[in-house]
This record gives structure tokens, sequence and C-alpha cells, in this order.
């Protein structure tokens, strides 16, 4: 693996990062479609939850398995490195753009993987602030804006009832949905923010407060239960 070199996020370490990614062989690990639409439901719910608690998801397990994906430190540091700029681009993507542009795979002849990964990758975000995302699918004046991302993640449900069409989407229907799907995350976004900033002003006045457990070290045990040492585990990254 080839040692980074600049700050920003760049195409060539969206394939470095990509790459990475499919070395993980659990068949909950994602791909990058599927993370770039998690970390935008992340950015988007009413409140982020503390990447120690959803880190493990990305690579469907409860530690890096950086014995078996990993030669060395320095490859796992350069994951990491990857996986923070690629938070902070979709960050970035939601509070400057006017137009949000999912990452989306291609096959080798260059067809799209239509989303279906990236809206599943949504909707596992959303897992970690559930009770306030049904509210807003069960809400009929906002939540029409979710039903695109829903929709996509269900099209090739195993389950032929749950899928929301019978016959094959034509191309002309997946171009609406995807830009449906743009239109849907920004007002999401923008549905969540007073949230955002309510939560962003109660854990800066929690801070104030004394604190009731002990602060891990460094090398102490990590709390996640990996077996590992804190600073080699969950506080190897810090994603926000």
């Amino acid at each position: 693996m080839k040692k980074l070199q600049q700050d920003t996020m760049s195409e060539a370490d969206y394939d470095q990062l990509s790459d990475i990614l499919d070395l993980f062989q659990h068949e909950k690990a994602m791909n990058l479609e599927t993370l770039d639409g998690f970390f935008t439901a992340l950015h988007c719910s009413p409140e982020t939850p503390s990447s120690d608690i959803y880190l493990s998801e990305i690579w469907g397990g409860a530690e890096i398995p950086d014995e078996e994906t990993f030669q060395n430190e320095q490859e796992s540091t350069i994951f990491v490195a990857l996986l923070l700029r690629h938070w902070n681009d979709v960050q970035h993507r939601l509070k400057n753009e006017e137009v949000f542009l999912p990452i989306l795979l291609s096959d080798e002849s260059g067809e799209s993987f239509a989303g279906n990964d990236w809206a599943k990758g949504f909707m596992r975000g959303t897992e970690y602030c559930r009770d306030e995302w049904m509210d807003l699918m069960n809400n009929d004046e906002e939540g029409g804006a979710f039903v695109t991302i829903f929709v996509l993640s269900r099209e090739n449900d195993p389950d032929p009832e749950m899928r929301p069409y019978k016959e094959p989407v034509s191309e002309e229907l997946r171009e609406k949905l995807l830009v449906s799907l743009s239109v849907g995350v920004m007002h999401t976004y923008r549905y969540f923010e007073p949230h955002r900033k309510m939560s962003a002003q109660l854990a800066k006045h929690t801070k104030t407060f004394h604190r009731e457990q002990a602060k891990v070290g460094r090398n102490d045990p990590c709390p996640c239960g990996s077996g590992k040492k804190y600073k080699k585990c969950c506080g190897a990254v810090a994603l926000h």
C-alpha cells in the first residue's frame, strides 16, 4: 500500500480505500459505496454516535482484523487516515454542496451498481438513532424525503414480497430515483440540523461536569472487549 501524501481525499485515495475495504471478508463488511451511505446517514442523524460505537460496523466485526488484513501497523494507520478523510469529505458535501452526489461504484463495463449498496449503508446508519429516524419515516409531511432511500435498499431484497418493484427498474426510472435520493438526503440533513445543534450544545456543557468514570489510558485494555490495548483499537481513531 502506498503512503498518503496529501491532506484532502483524491480519486486515487478513494481507489485505495475501496481496495482496502474489499480485503475484509466478513459478510457484513462494507464496500466504498456502502460506507459512503453509512457516513452520510451518521452526518444527517440528529445526534452523531461516537466512533467507538459504530466503527466496527464498517468491517463487520468487533475489532479491526489487522492480523489478517494488514501486513504492518503503517497499513492500518493508512486505512484509518482514509476513513477520516472520507468522513470529512461527506461532511463537506452536505454542508457546502447545493446538490449531494453519492459515491456509486461501477462494474468493469462502467455501469453503476444502481445505488442499492449506498441505500443499504444509509439504512444501517439510521440504526444509531432509530427512534428519531422512525419518527421521520412516519411523518406524513417530511417522511417523503426518505422514501427513495428505503426503496433502493429493498429493490433486490431476498424476499420478493419486500421488493418495491415487481419488474426490473428501467434506466429512466433509475435516474429519477437517484435524483430523488440526492434531494432527499439534503432535506433530511436540514431536517435534523436543529437536533444536531442542540446535541452539540448539550455535549459541550456536559464536558464541564465531573467525569463519573475513569479515563481509559492509551495502554489500558480497550473497553470494547477486543483484548487489545486502547491505543491499538478504538483509541486509534476519532472520526469527529
